[in-house]
């Protein structure tokens, strides 16, 4: 507020103290926004606009009090105290309008006023959540509704759309967080795709290439069968266009012949070759066999037979698989480096671990599976029975082997040396034509096929069975031998090594 004017006689004038020589008890104590509080007027709640002071001593806006005195038909009382005043003998608060000007306090330079009572909209109302002026709290439809002065709705109406804000910002960042992920994601899904389809023009151009090779060789096999075709027609074509000649040179000579005497006729006939060798040089009846064009492939089979062919080429390499010693029955010998099972007739002593199975004939392969695809075979020869497939690494190896999908066990196998069949819920036979001495396993683990095979010729494997499941932890290759009754099913079986034939032969068995 600056310094303060002296008064006539030079000393401060009374109320109005320099703040550099006022002590400490002179200080302000309330800011300005509080000050504006207790400047206001009871009826508007507005800063005092041209104050008028009543008989009581309160004072209000000069609107105020005449807007109050026409809605009046009675004595004025004043609003604060209640005690009866003439608001015609109310004078103005001259002191209390030089505070308000001196101070200078904020306000709204063109204020909305109330369409009714044409005075400031200074309140409002909660209940209908609209602003209202003083008389509208008063006397108008808003009594008794709970009004707030615009000011303190002001502050919490900021404090709100700062909350607001703060929410809208901390939305803001979830979005800019998620924006930034679905770009990532965007741009993962393009690099992907960029990389898969890459992937998949090699693989086809690699089918490509297969599929050229198998038109190459069955052209190849065409073209020689039908060389030896040409040959072998060409080879008659040459001995029947001799015996042409033969017989033409013949039939010349006997013309000639008809022209002579009686005489030479006679006496040059004996000389000529006789009837038997003219009949020889004749071609015989019926001597003709037309050749047939069997190429070995049928027109309709084309597709087949090729798609067999090229099934077996795309399929993973074999697996070159070792049986595990620890898992196997004690009835159980292996050889050949861990590749050759067979049950023999004595049990063998050997340490309970809990990998062993010890009711069941059966060994585990070495390697287990829990992604990708896999491919290995097995040789089961003229065995009479046996089971093959794979097992879970959890199920259980003790007492009876439950052979069924259920307990994490897929199988195929043949009994009695005729009944083949899948052991599923229930056993599904299957219609094997003749007996393969080598079965095929495909395991396709994400896409969740375990597909049996007869491998007996390569280049033809012929689907068996197909198991669908939703495989889940390690799964391991696994061998049934079944029982040896007594040396009758004997005969081992052979995971064959990737490159070569397997033995069938039995081998002397070494112990474990």
């Amino acid at each position: 507020m600056g310094r303060c004017r002296a008064g006539r006689d030079g000393a401060p004038w009374r109320g109005e103290v320099d703040q550099e020589e006022a002590p400490p008890w002179m200080a302000w104590q309330v800011s300005v926004p509080e000050l504006e509080d207790r400047l206001q007027c009871p009826i508007c709640l507005e800063v005092f606009k041209e104050p008028m002071m009543l008989q009581c001593g309160h004072s209000y806006c000069k609107g105020c009090l005449v807007n109050l005195s026409h809605h009046l038909d009675s004595e004025l009382r004043c609003p604060v105290c209640r005690q009866e005043v003439d608001s015609s003998s109310s004078p103005p608060n001259v002191s209390l309008a030089r505070v308000i000007e001196a101070l200078q306090l904020p306000g709204d330079p063109e204020p909305k006023v109330c369409q009714h009572h044409r005075n400031p909209l200074s309140l409002f109302c909660e209940r209908d959540q609209e602003l209202i002026c003083g008389l509208c709290g008063l006397l108008g439809s808003h009594q008794h509704h709970r009004v707030t002065p615009v000011s303190t709705v002001y502050s919490r109406m900021k404090e709100e759309l700062a909350a607001l804000i703060s929410d809208l910002k901390q939305e803001q960042k979830k979005v800019d967080e998620h924006i930034a992920k679905l770009v990532n994601n965007r741009t993962r899904i393009v690099n992907e795709s960029d990389v898969f389809s890459w992937v998949i023009r090699r693989e086809f151009q690699e089918l490509h290439h297969l599929v050229d090779e198998e038109k190459a060789r069955c052209l190849e096999g065409l073209e020689g069968h039908t060389r030896g075709l040409v040959a072998s027609l060409d080879m008659q074509l040459e001995q029947a266009k001799g015996t042409q000649e033969r017989l033409g040179q013949a039939e010349r000579v006997l013309e000639q012949f008809s022209n002579e005497s009686h005489y030479e006729f006679i006496r040059k006939y004996h000389s000529t070759a006789s009837r038997a060798e003219l009949q020889q040089a004749r071609p015989l009846e019926g001597a003709f066999s037309p050749i047939s064009f069997k190429p070995g492939l049928h027109q309709a089979d084309i597709k087949l037979t090729v798609w067999k062919r090229l099934f077996r080429k795309v399929l993973p390499a074999p697996e070159s698989l070792k049986l595990d010693p620890a898992t196997a029955h004690p009835l159980l010998e292996l050889s050949k480096g861990n590749t050759v099972v067979q049950c023999g007739l004595l049990a063998q002593r050997r340490a309970s671990q809990p990998e062993r199975f010890d009711y069941s004939t059966c060994v585990l392969a070495s390697r287990g599976f829990s992604c990708g695809r896999h491919y290995w075979e097995v040789v089961v020869g003229s065995k009479s029975d046996w089971r093959l497939g794979v097992i879970k690494g959890t199920a259980s190896r003790k007492g009876r082997l439950s052979k069924s999908p259920e307990n994490g066990v897929w199988l195929i196998g043949l009994k009695e040396g005729r009944v083949y069949e899948a052991f599923g819920c229930p056993r599904v036979p299957l219609p094997v034509a003749g007996h393969p001495h080598r079965i095929g396993v495909y395991l396709h683990y994400e896409r969740g096929e375990l597909t049996f095979f007869d491998a007996d010729r390569p280049d033809d494997l012929r689907p068996l069975y197909t198991f669908q499941a939703d495989f889940q932890g390690k799964l391991y290759p696994i061998l049934d031998t079944c029982w040896h009754e007594k040396g009758g099913n004997a005969l081992p079986l052979v995971l064959p090594p990737p490159s070569g034939p397997a033995h069938l032969t039995p081998t002397q068995p070494t112990k474990l």
